[in-house]
């Protein structure tokens, strides 16, 4: 009987054991560069849940450690982590879907429009399909405002000056600079300072936390005010299968947490990243390169209709429904 009773209590105390350690749920994610605006909202996701499942779930952010930027994508498909951030224009063919967020010139005026267009778009059936290759859900946008350039050497006076201009640019950045004869080269942020200070490059095309952020903001002798030529779509998205098997509470504070978590960014991006961006070029004596509305009106005329044409022609050749994802961004932006 007392050899009984002790299995018994053994049998309880391995089940209790067992239960807590399936309960618990740690996911890898897999981001690069170092924190910065980019990545507060994952951030404070991963405080967000873990307050929520009184950290029985958790997520390790992890900088360039998992994976190099380019490959996140791939790590996701195979399970090499749970979750990851990626921008479409890193790898297009392998998301045609979303590159429709990186057209140029389509209008978006603010982080909020450019999180409602996203979210409308990753809800797409085609959109969800096409990530679904990749055994890849879309979790949230990283809303990026609109792009300017920074550069070394002579600052351009005109639109027409970019020709020749080799401009780090990717997407539909480089699609409308490509109009104008500059010659957009793509390569991941972290390659960025080191091609400009070696003039593999002259001028790169981010948004204000990456000049800081990545260095280039260092280097520039002349940033565009107001080119405004559209932004980049990076999407932070989650293994589907590794979302599959999470229990109903731990998706319900993961799913729950996504619009503060935006909320946050936003916040955190116009308030404090936005109000260190006017003193650094202050600080650094950058020159400011204002366009005329007549040379903006003319670079967006001679950009925006051919790259949109050519990517609905691209698309649907691809088989997707091109011009419905299109018209759902111009729809979005509508309302």
């Amino acid at each position: 009987m007392k050899f009984n009773a002790k299995i018994a209590v053994a049998g309880v105390v391995l089940a209790s054991f067992t239960a807590v350690n399936v309960a618990a749920t740690e996911w890898n994610v897999s981001v690069w560069g170092k924190r910065r605006a980019f990545t507060e909202h994952v951030e404070k996701l991963a405080e967000l849940v873990s307050a929520k499942t009184n950290g029985e779930f958790t997520l390790n952010v992890s900088y360039g450690t998992l994976s190099k930027n380019t490959e996140n994508l791939d790590g996701i498909s195979f399970g090499a982590f749970e979750m990851a951030q990626f921008c479409a224009g890193y790898h297009p063919d392998k998301n045609p879907s979303i590159t429709v967020l990186e057209l140029p010139f389509m209008g978006v005026g603010s982080l909020e429009e450019e999180i409602a267009v996203s979210q409308a778009i990753y809800n797409h059936p085609a959109v969800v399909k096409d990530l679904a290759r990749w055994n890849a859900k879309l979790l949230m946008p990283s809303p990026l405002p609109q792009y300017n350039i920074v550069g070394v050497g002579e600052a351009p006076s005109k639109v027409a000056d970019f020709a020749g201009m080799r401009v780090r640019a990717t997407g539909g950045i480089g699609e409308a600079l490509k109009t104008v004869g500059a010659v957009p080269t793509s390569m991941s942020a972290t390659e960025v300072r080191q091609a400009l200070d070696s003039g593999v490059i002259n001028a790169v095309s981010f948004a204000p936390h990456a000049h800081m952020s990545f260095g280039t903001v260092e280097a520039a002798k002349w940033w565009t005010t107001n080119l405004n030529p559209g932004t980049v779509n990076c999407p932070v998205v989650v293994n589907t299968d590794a979302f599959a098997n999470l229990s109903a509470e731990h998706k319900e504070a993961l799913s729950s947490s996504v619009d503060e978590a935006l909320a946050y960014y936003v916040d955190y991006y116009n308030n404090q990243t936005m109000a260190a961006w006017g003193p650094k070029l202050t600080e650094r004596g950058i020159e400011s390169v204002t366009f005329s509305a007549a040379e903006l009106a003319s670079f967006k005329e001679q950009a925006a209709g051919p790259v949109h044409s050519a990517w609905i022609t691209k698309m649907n050749d691809r088989g997707l429904p091109a011009q419905e994802l299109y018209d759902l961004v111009l729809s979005t932006l509508a309302k």
